[in-house]
């Protein structure tokens, strides 16, 4: 992947707060495809899709915006799989949303430090929404900040834009006296993640008993689907410097719960379809 007008856009990998028919196909070519030869036919991502609500030619229309955004190849005769350029992005989606990891308050930050021409100025932007995407928090205008465990999968996705080049990467602990917590509020939107949290809560909690295979599908591609847009938007920060309760622990703990109930009927529905 390079920087250019060509280059994948990856958004459609990390959904807004409206879940799109790009966004539910992506999980279940992350989720499933990947793991049944990487490759699906039309007609049985059509019917997986059924069961999530979306018609067919929704699914026709939404696998020609992706393919055309450089997401999904046609393998020729109606079959689809993802573009091998991605597969370092949906490994590393992978561990951020089935590997819950936290950091301690003692542990390492990563800082991305970053300086753009001005005869390159639209790459600032470019920039900025790649930060963003892998959870990291603004200090000022060219410096950002997130936790040292997401610092490998930084140094990839940087490499894999081709930002690399514009970026520095620092390794370390933070020195000043200030309470550590109040400039995690200030770097961090705490407060717009909250209500996320809440939704996600309000929304699966309780469904995790369903056992109509089908349904068991539909829940769980939706739940990723929604899961994997908060685990950007907090990349891990420890416990300790956010408000007590926090309510991110328990939409974890109920995302790990329906994806330990519903995964195993979930992939029994996919084998059905695709084999």
């Amino acid at each position: 992947m390079t920087a250019d007008e060509d280059a994948v856009d990856t958004d459609d990998l990390i959904p807004e707060a409206a879940v799109r028919p790009q966004h539910l196909i992506v999980t279940v070519f992350g989720r499933h495809v990947r793991a049944h030869r990487g490759e699906i036919r039309i007609a049985a991502l059509i019917e997986m899709m059924s069961a999530l609500g979306v018609d067919a030619g929704v699914v026709r229309s939404s696998v020609s915006r992706l393919k055309q955004r450089g997401i999904l190849v046609s393998e020729g005769g109606g079959a689809y799989r993802l573009s091998s350029s991605l597969e370092d992005v949906f490994a590393a989606g992978d561990r951020r949303i089935f590997e819950s990891r936290r950091a301690e308050s003692d542990d390492q930050w990563v800082l991305a430090s970053f300086s753009v021409p001005e005869s390159e100025r639209p790459l600032r932007h470019q920039l900025r929404k790649l930060l963003q995407r892998l959870g990291f928090g603004q200090v000022t205008g060219g410096l950002w900040i997130a936790p040292g465990l997401i610092a490998e999968e930084a140094e990839t996705a940087l490499a894999g834009s081709g930002l690399d080049g514009y970026v520095e990467l620092f390794l370390g602990s933070r020195l000043s006296s200030g309470p550590l917590e109040d400039a995690v509020r200030e770097w961090w939107d705490l407060a717009a993640m909250e209500p996320l949290y809440r939704g996600f809560i309000d929304t699966f909690r309780g469904m995790s008993g369903e056992t109509d295979e089908r349904l068991a599908f539909a829940v769980h591609v939706r739940a990723i689907t929604q899961w994997r847009r908060l685990v950007y938007l907090d990349p891990g920060l420890p416990l300790a410097l956010l408000p007590e309760g926090w309510v991110g622990v328990e939409a974890a703990r109920v995302f790990d719960d329906l994806h330990a109930a519903l995964g195993p009927a979930a992939e029994r529905f996919v084998d059905s379809v695709m084999t």
